[in-house]
């Protein structure tokens, strides 16, 4: 059982970080009447945490290779449990984004290290079920957030989301503390300050011109600058690390025809998640129902993405990722499709539910699948590079599908007139529900979950076809003896 312990720390840690991040949507109105803040403000409560964790997670990942990944771990525990208090304890608007960002911050080096931690602390069968298990409880965190998070905004009040952090950030410290093995710091290596920099300019943004495009359209002068700009950094970043003796990325993985497909593949499957922001818009302010109740119209995802993740992670080590990566897609691309298929003008929530399990299944394969594949490419040491290039991909991954699908869902959403989303929205809350405005939303929404399943399809037919197995990498070092076998 002991060797089980570092698991239960890393699941933890991982299920308070993204209940955390989707229970601040449900949220948001309650924040807003408190601390009298504007839509403006409210809007970077939730972009703030997207942006750190856009920036951050590659560089956090190459820390933890630097300096140990339980110590990153442990930190940025600590750091996210202090941000937490701080966001419940805010008086105004500038407060809470701020603390808001220190968890981004926080966040992103926990997220990272937790796969990195699977990989040092499991072999063969046992870290495929670790994965299996892991990928498992962030699914489940996932499309569970609202409804937990409407429980205690219900009963407690918003501070609460924030305040319940503080003890689940003191039991996963003690149970990192206690049972996470130790790694010592790699001999002669330094950290990377001309790569992170590089690379946290690039990611910042990338990031805020897919959140301003989201809102504004890409044609925008504001987004387009910062596009090329993002660019520019980007052509820093690969001729610094080309003359870097030890990179915080290594460039040559990208000469893999299937290394590169497993990222496009990772960036496809975030779609799946950015597409659920547009039916919880279609759940609450069109069809009328409360954060519990939407919360729950997603629990198919979850159970299905639970289930599926759990048994999937026991055979990780006997199947090509190939194999179990194209199938998370074909499932992810069917899944969008079924809802699309059938939304109508008249439909209700019931409408979601056959398709946000086959998702939920499509997800339950590609978390696992997809981590375990990234592992078994770079050599333990070099873990925390592996799941951080993991992790920054599939934030790009989701922020673009929410800029895109964004315009996509206004676009055919062509019948709210002149006022689009967020005068619509307004209306609702005033009471006011015509028939068209909901005939629109369903529109809107099918056609999000049309692209959906064609980003993931285009990703299907790249796993079937370049994805192979990488070769076994031998550990640098002893699994530690805590670890499982």
């Amino acid at each position: 059982m002991r060797r089980w312990w570092p698991l239960t720390a890393v699941c933890l840690g991982s299920f308070m970080l993204i209940v955390d991040t989707t229970v601040v949507t449900v949220a948001l109105p309650d924040i807003a009447g408190d601390v009298h803040a504007s839509l403006g403000a409210m809007q970077w409560v939730m972009n703030i945490y997207t942006l750190a964790l856009g920036v951050l997670t590659l560089s956090a990942g190459s820390i933890g290779d630097l300096f140990g990944h339980r110590a990153v771990y442990a930190g940025s525990v600590a750091l996210f449990a202090l941000a937490s208090l701080a966001c419940g304890l805010a008086a105004n608007e500038s407060v809470l984004i701020a603390a808001r960002g220190v968890q981004g911050i926080g966040g992103a080096a926990m997220f990272v290290t937790s796969v990195a931690l699977l990989g040092t602390h499991y072999s063969d069968k046992a870290r495929g079920v670790a994965i299996g298990v892991w990928s498992a409880v962030v699914g489940a965190a996932a499309a569970v957030g609202p409804v937990f998070g409407g429980l205690l905004i219900q009963y407690l009040g918003w501070r609460a989301i924030f305040f319940i952090n503080l003890p689940l950030s003191l039991v996963t410290l003690a149970l990192t503390l206690a049972f996470v093995t130790a790694t010592p710091r790699r001999a002669g290596a330094t950290v990377d300050g001309p790569g992170i920099l590089a690379f946290g300019v690039c990611s910042g943004l990338l990031t805020y011109a897919l959140i301003s495009a989201g809102d504004e359209g890409f044609a925008r002068a504001q987004v387009i600058v910062l596009l090329a700009a993002s660019a520019v950094a980007l052509v820093a970043f690969v001729l610094i690390e080309r003359r870097r003796r030890q990179p915080m990325l290594d460039l040559g993985l990208f000469r893999s025809r299937s290394f590169s497909s497993l990222m496009f593949c990772v960036t496809a499957s975030a779609w799946a998640f950015a597409c659920l922001v547009f039916t919880s818009v279609w759940l609450q302010s069109l069809l009328g129902l409360s954060p519990l109740q939407s919360g729950a119209v997603l629990l198919p995802l979850a159970v299905t993405s639970f289930l599926v993740s759990t048994f999937v992670g026991r055979v990780l080590h006997k199947v090509s990722p190939r194999v179990t990566i194209g199938l998370s897609l074909f499932l992810l691309a069917v899944g969008s499709a079924l809802v699309s298929l059938m939304l109508r003008p008249d439909s209700g929530w019931q409408a979601l539910l056959p398709g946000l399990a086959i998702i939920g299944a499509g997800v339950g394969i590609g978390i696992p699948a997809g981590g375990a594949a990234v592992l078994a490419s770079v050599p333990p040491e070099r873990a925390g590079m592996g799941s951080g290039t993991m992790a920054s991909f599939r934030q790009l991954g989701q922020s673009l599908g929410v800029a895109v699908l964004g315009l996509v869902f206004q676009a055919g959403s062509g019948a709210w007139g002149g006022g689009g989303i967020g005068a619509s929205v307004e209306s609702v809350a005033k009471g006011v529900r015509p028939i068209e405005l909901v005939q629109a939303g369903a529109s809107g929404l099918s056609r999000v979950y049309v692209v959906s399943a064609v980003v993931a399809a285009v990703g299907f037919v790249l796993a079937v076809s370049f994805i192979r197995k990488p070769p076994a990498v031998a550990p640098a070092e002893p699994v530690p003896a805590a670890s499982a076998k």
